[in-house]
């Protein structure tokens, strides 16, 4: 060590966090060899704290800015004249840990990988993605200081979004399960999760002097497999109503389709190893059960009647002049 890098050494000095950065929550100031002069300056600028960290021990939070003098045992060249022999080095040791006391705005989030969960209407397994954003502070710097930072020189806002992360799925996966929330439910109740979600992860982030000030879902994405789930689902429900429009069943036209198709496949029924004469006779019964559905009922309402015929001839089990045919037989009678 040069006698200039040592006198400079002694000089007290004004200690300030300057260019304080934004993805930054907590920073540790360096100093060489942690040894503070007595009665140096310690400036916090708005938006910022410190803890003070003397010889082991958390000795003050400063959490108003301000000029702050610092009162410690290591007196200018009297301390390191007297440590010559220890190489110029107090025991006196003190460490400044400044943190962000605004918020940090706009981070975002999403789901490491999609969580999976029982959907309460369909009683089938889902795997669900979702991500957002958010805005949080340090609530108490002391808390957090002790339970997450501990000798870290900076704690970052990534920190504290792995910390989030490793939260999120479980409680997610918790709370879809006790609010019953379907496939078909959770885009309308967006923001009632993310309400729900941000009081529960709360719960634990002020255990560690973290505090979330907003929480917003901006999107869900469900997994490929589970889409192709419930748009059969939806294909289901959607025939299903159209048939008891039409005055049938799903069971029904599911029957009538099944014999249309059987009855059109002439060489595959055949190069199964069937008779030959099998396809003629599908298409026997297909006309007689044709025939059963579209019989004239006097009782019936003939709107109704008029309906299932709509609904078969879209269904390509009723050819247009058999659809026709029928139908002014209904009208006739009416």
């Amino acid at each position: 060590m040069g006698l200039g890098d040592f006198f400079r050494k002694q000089l007290r000095t004004v200690i300030e966090w300057k260019d304080q950065q934004p993805d930054l929550l907590l920073y540790k100031f360096p100093v060489p060899t942690s040894e503070i002069k007595d009665n140096s300056q310690l400036l916090i600028s708005p938006g910022q704290g410190c803890i003070l960290v003397y010889e082991g021990q958390i000795k003050d939070v400063l959490n108003e800015e301000g000029l702050y003098t610092l009162n410690t045992d290591n007196l200018p060249f009297i301390t390191n004249l007297m440590k010559y022999m220890q190489l110029f080095e107090s025991e006196h040791k003190t460490h400044l840990y400044f943190y962000r006391k605004a918020d940090s705005v706009n981070q975002p989030w999403g789901t490491p990988s999609p969580v999976k969960y029982l959907d309460s209407e369909y009683k089938i397994p889902v795997e669900l993605g979702i991500y957002g954003n958010y805005s949080m502070r340090i609530s108490d710097p002391l808390l957090l200081f002790k339970e997450i930072i501990g000798s870290k020189d900076i704690y970052s806002t990534a920190d504290a979004k792995d910390l989030l992360l490793s939260r999120l799925p479980q409680t997610l996966i918790s709370h879809l399960a006790q609010a019953k929330l379907s496939y078909i439910d959770i885009d309308a109740q967006l923001m009632v999760l993310a309400e729900a979600l941000k009081e529960k992860l709360n719960s634990e982030f002020t255990k560690v002097g973290l505090e979330l000030k907003d929480f917003k879902i901006q999107g869900t994405s469900f997994d490929v497999s589970t889409q192709e789930r419930m748009n059969r689902i939806a294909d289901i429900t959607a025939d299903s109503r159209a048939a008891s429009e039409g005055g049938l069943t799903y069971l029904e036209i599911e029957k009538l389709k099944a014999l249309r198709d059987a009855a059109r496949n002439e060489g595959g029924l055949a190069g199964a190893g069937l008779q030959l004469g099998f396809g003629m006779e599908m298409g026997k019964v297909l006309e007689d059960k044709k025939e059963e559905v579209t019989a004239y009922d006097p009782k019936a309402d003939p709107v109704v009647q008029l309906q299932k015929l709509k609904l078969l001839l879209d269904e390509e089990i009723l050819t247009r002049e058999e659809f026709d045919a029928k139908k002014k037989e209904i009208l006739s009678k009416m």
